[in-house]
């Protein structure tokens, strides 16, 4: 990873380079390799550079059209080679080789409209010292992070890291907001563009904003293209149209020029992922999993039958988690609450791997596009609520509040517990969010102390607004249906 940050002045300043390092200091760790600054007008650039692709001449900032823009980028643009053909073709030349130039020549040509073509996961910032405006964008899932802050002074502050905007501005507020902490007790993450802190905001997944004299734009510029009408309804033409799909964006995400490998669960995700790479590559995979000495926790035989099935070149870490040592570094790094369990193996396979290789491909996302989730299962048996009489929910309502919480959060009894309650909701949003939720609405009461309840005030059940708002986009659709491991499997016979 990379990391950018920077600031533009709406009221007359020109930015200082000492405070803008001391931004870029703060991101250090994101990329140790590089480090690179601009300064013009009432701009300031910078950046942190993990080198994956160009690593002679990929210095950043880069500038092109007679230094005209310049450009920040953290991420990788995975159809840069075939968007340059297409530049060159039209006349463009370029003094790098880098993906990161590519978005510059996009720009020119296109304005904000160059990030509808770019495939990859990205933050980046655009400056145009003409036209005196800044454009930052991110990538359409969010694999990158980018925060901003904006103030009525029409100061603008931006940075891959909450950390990034206090460093540029130490007097920027750092008051908590308690809408976030709502949210965050009932989905375990703060959805953007909320964070924790009042006076920051998240710039959402496949949105851009745009600093012009003093105001700013922000817009969404992709969203799942949910109304179309499926490709094809042949069963065995999907297979084939998912099978080269994934192996396209396996092949895309290969390309690099420094060493690359896969994290391997065992699971039927990162086993594909695996299994794809293997077929694309001359050499054998490198690949990596992390195991723990309690059995039922770890997978690495799973892991290890895909590794030998294709001869990959495996490592496996077997790790005691030392969770009261690692939190302080984990809440570090997220800069905002964040409670998803799952970041702790994630740290330890990346910190193992990192030995190795700097670059390492992942399964991550496949149980959120084919509906892999045993929720998903349980939305669809909740239904039966739909058609039960009112006798029949009082008495699952009076059954569900009497099972005990010792179980939680993983135990057969909590589940069941949280089930039930979903089904007394009175609509699709609400039943997901009591399924998916850990604090839910019924218990806050009990919890919240009353100055805290106050300063809340009509903002309570922003979290099941921020649901139905979700569920609203997607009118028209069938809910999702649980795809299991064996469908995959028949996709994939091989993996």
């Amino acid at each position: 990873m990379c990391g950018i940050c920077g600031v533009v002045y709406g009221d007359g300043r020109a930015p200082d380079k000492g405070v803008l390092k001391r931004a870029n200091d703060e991101i250090a760790h994101r990329g140790p390799d590089d480090e690179g600054y601009h300064l013009d007008g009432p701009a300031g650039l910078a950046m942190r550079r993990l080198a994956i692709i160009d690593l002679n001449t990929g210095h950043q900032p880069i500038s092109y059209a007679d230094d005209r823009l310049w450009v920040t980028l953290n991420g990788e643009i995975y159809n840069y080679l075939e968007l340059r053909a297409e530049l060159e073709a039209k006349g463009h030349r370029f003094k790098t080789k880098s993906d990161t130039e590519v978005i510059l020549a996009l720009y020119q040509d296109l304005g904000k409209r160059c990030v509808e073509k770019l495939r990859g996961m990205f933050a980046l910032a655009v400056w145009d010292r003409r036209d005196k405006s800044l454009f930052i964008a991110r990538d359409r899932i969010g694999k990158k992070p980018l925060c901003y802050a904006f103030d009525e002074k029409g100061n603008l502050l931006y940075g891959s890291e909450l950390r990034c905007l206090f460093a540029l501005d130490p007097a920027l507020s750092r008051e908590i907001d308690p809408v976030a902490v709502d949210m965050f007790l009932t989905l375990q993450y703060i959805p953007s563009p909320r964070t924790i802190y009042k006076s920051a905001f998240k710039l959402p997944p496949a949105h851009t904003l745009t600093w012009k004299d003093g105001k700013i734009s922000v817009e969404r510029y992709w969203d799942l293209p949910l109304g179309q009408k499926p490709v094809t309804t042949d069963v065995e033409e999907a297979k084939t149209l998912l099978r080269d799909t994934l192996t396209e964006a396996t092949r895309l995400r290969m390309i690099s020029d420094v060493p690359l490998g896969a994290f391997l669960s065992g699971g039927v995700d990162s086993s594909i992922i695996v299994a794809l790479m293997a077929k694309l590559s001359s050499q054998p995979v490198k690949t990596f999993s992390v195991g723990f000495d309690e059995e039922r926790f770890s997978e690495t035989r799973f892991a290890r039958m895909v590794a030998d099935r294709y001869k990959t070149d495996h490592t496996e870490f077997v790790v005691k988690p030392e969770m009261a040592d690692v939190l302080p570094k984990l809440a570090w790094h997220y800069g905002e609450p964040y409670a998803d369990a799952s970041a702790l193996p994630s740290y330890y396979v990346a910190r193992e791997t990192r030995k190795f290789v700097t670059v390492a491909l992942n399964g991550d996302g496949g149980d959120e596009n084919f509906a892999g989730y045993v929720r998903y299962f349980a939305m669809k048996a909740a239904r039966w609520a739909d058609v039960l009489p009112g006798p029949a929910l009082s008495v699952l309502r009076a059954g569900a509040e009497l099972l005990p919480e010792h179980d939680a959060p993983l135990g057969n009894i909590w589940r069941a517990k949280r089930f039930l309650r979903s089904m007394l909701s009175s609509d699709l949003p609400g039943r997901h969010l009591k399924m998916v939720g850990f604090f839910a609405e019924d218990d806050k009461p009990g919890l919240y102390a009353p100055e805290f309840t106050k300063r809340l005030g009509s903002s309570i059940g922003e979290s099941l607004r921020y649901m139905r708002a979700a569920f609203d986009a997607t009118k028209g659709r069938t809910s999702p249906t649980a795809c299991s491991p064996s469908t995959s499997r028949r996709i994939f016979p091989n993996a």
